[in-house]
């Protein structure tokens, strides 16, 4: 065939006009989220976390290598969200990376994670009619400079199967990736006041929960006694921080720190209060007898938060869905019903406690929450099978070794954390003031957050019976506690300025294969997929080779 000058100019035109237009298009990226939810779609807020970030964040994501099917499909969201952030920033980068695939033994490689605080996921394989279990660490190491953050990938909530879980943690995997490019990139750090002074949660109880929060805060332990003749100067001190954390006072708060309490709210200030109104613990049942008396709790705060919309009862709940207490004898430790120890399953009503598991309370109190123009939303409570018994009471170790009258069970769904939002008028509005201070106010002119839990060993989640967690894992229940992340979560509302943790409202429902139901199907579907297109292929042949036959026989 001969080409003329012409066509050959035509074509090398049209080829180096196609190799330009490739180029061109590799600069312009288009994403369609088709979806109906619009699962792959980043809030902006999202992206804010890396949009302005000019060093490199390198994303280790340890799922890789043979996994379920369900991990499966959580590898293949991870994978395509950190697309999503890294079409944001490009200077995120993402290895998928199996963390049992080295020259270690697979029993090395696994203790070597745990001691990195990487708690590995017991998932059940079903095949037909076998079981086998799988070790899967569903963790992500995001890097930045020095700095690491762990992201944890599955979301564990009691009950709920792998498939459960798996659609649980996708729901959340944007927070806790945003989440976590935040703890990153922040710059300004607001300030939190751990109170101090009056017998508060021993630091031990504490340590995890506030190394967490310094992630986000800068946190300061404040004596509210500090300057006991200079109440003024003491409210102006703590004024400087943004919010006040107090965990688990033992004793009574005088009128004038109530009152620097009170200014410190009405002025704006965020207040996380873990309150015990009854006295009672573990260690007191120490003795020949293994028992111990509970009491009413003399704090003087009932008409400080009675003000602002709640009241804690002086009471104590009891719940069947608890923690055991541990004895030990000749063969060891062994459980014994303490249902003194709820498992609260949260709601899911609040972007505090979505996804979140059952958290471990101690001697917890109930809440009554009274009329007023404060909006309130129970962030947890009891469950159905639960009830309500007054103090002062005796407790004792064997207090439920006897067969339990389940019916009495009947009072439960009692509200135990509560938040609490809106315009908060001062305790001591119309009363005589203990001191007197230059701005003194009687309600906030802003909109103003609290929570209020009714259960001071909240904090106190790595510990059970006084004893530490191997790697948080409580060996009676096999659970997590969620206590950390509720925690976390309810200071990141409270101080939230940019909206970040209501992505965990976010609802991605998934889809997944009924194992039972292809099991029991299973040749049918083959022979569907298999058999039906070679009978169609033959029927097809058939009548062709027919047609044609009549069509040429003379």
């Amino acid at each position: 065939m001969n080409f003329s000058k012409k066509n050959i100019q035509r074509i090398a035109f049209l080829l180096v006009a196609l190799v330009a237009i490739n180029y061109l298009a590799s600069f312009l990226v288009v994403r369609l989220d088709l979806t109906k939810n619009k699962r792959y779609t980043l809030a902006d807020v999202s992206k804010e976390t890396v949009k302005n970030t000019d060093q490199v964040i390198f994303v280790d994501v340890l799922l890789a290598g043979e996994l379920p099917s369900e991990f499966k499909r959580l590898h293949t969201e991870t994978k395509q969200l950190l697309e999503e952030f890294s079409t944001v920033n490009d200077k995120i980068k993402v290895n998928f990376i199996d963390p049992l695939d080295n020259n270690n033994s697979k029993q090395q490689n696994i203790q070597s994670l745990q001691e990195l605080g990487l708690t590995p996921a017991s998932v059940t394989v079903e095949e037909g009619n076998s079981m086998s279990r799988e070790v899967v660490f569903p963790w992500a190491l995001v890097n930045m400079g020095e700095k690491t953050v762990k992201v944890s990938l599955l979301q564990n909530t009691l009950g709920a199967n792998s498939e459960q879980r798996v659609n649980n943690s996708i729901q959340q995997l944007e927070y806790a990736f945003a989440d976590a490019f935040k703890q990153l990139t922040i710059t300004e750090k607001k300030k939190i006041a751990v109170v101090r002074g009056h017998g508060e949660l021993p630091d031990k109880y504490l340590a995890d929960f506030l190394i967490s929060l310094r992630n986000y805060y800068q946190l300061g332990e404040f004596h509210m006694d500090s300057l006991q003749n200079n109440p003024e100067k003491v409210l102006e001190n703590l004024n400087r921080f943004d919010a006040a954390i107090i965990a688990k006072p033992t004793e009574r708060f005088s009128e004038n720190e109530k009152y620097i309490l009170d200014q410190f709210i009405v002025n704006g200030g965020i207040t996380l209060w873990m309150i015990d109104q009854v006295v009672a613990d573990l260690d007191s049942l120490q003795n020949d007898r293994f028992t111990s008396f509970a009491y009413p709790a003399d704090l003087n705060l009932d008409d400080l938060l009675f003000k602002y919309g709640v009241r804690i009862k002086k009471s104590l709940v009891q719940d069947l869905i608890s923690t055991p207490v541990t004895v030990t004898d000749a063969n060891g430790e062994i459980p014994i019903n303490w249902f003194y120890s709820p498992m609260v399953r949260t709601a899911n009503n609040h972007p505090i406690n979505k996804g979140i598991n059952v958290v471990k309370l101690e001697f917890a109190n109930a809440i009554d929450t009274l009329p007023n123009t404060i909006k309130k939303t129970v962030l947890l409570k009891s469950s159905p099978q639960s009830k309500e018994v007054g103090v002062p009471r005796e407790y004792s170790l064997d207090e439920f070794d006897a067969q339990q009258n389940i019916k009495e069970f009947n009072d439960g769904n009692k509200p135990l954390g509560v938040l609490l939002e809106g315009n908060f008028t001062s305790a001591f509005k119309n009363r005589v003031k203990p001191f007197s201070f230059k701005e003194n106010k009687e309600m906030n002119s802003q909109e103003n957050k609290m929570i209020v839990i009714a259960d001071g060993d909240v904090a106190n989640y790595n510990y059970v019976n006084k004893k530490p967690l191997i790697n948080g894992v409580d060996k009676w229940t096999q659970q997590v506690y969620g206590n950390k992340d509720f925690l976390i979560n309810c200071v990141n509302y409270l101080l939230d300025d940019d909206g970040l943790i209501n992505i965990r409202s976010k609802e991605i429902a998934l889809s997944f294969l009924n194992k039972e139901k292809v099991y029991h199907q299973k040749i049918k579907w083959q022979l569907v997929n298999i058999g039906l297109p070679i009978v169609l292929l033959l029927a097809f042949g058939g009548a062709y080779r027919f047609f044609r036959r009549k069509k040429y026989t003379i």
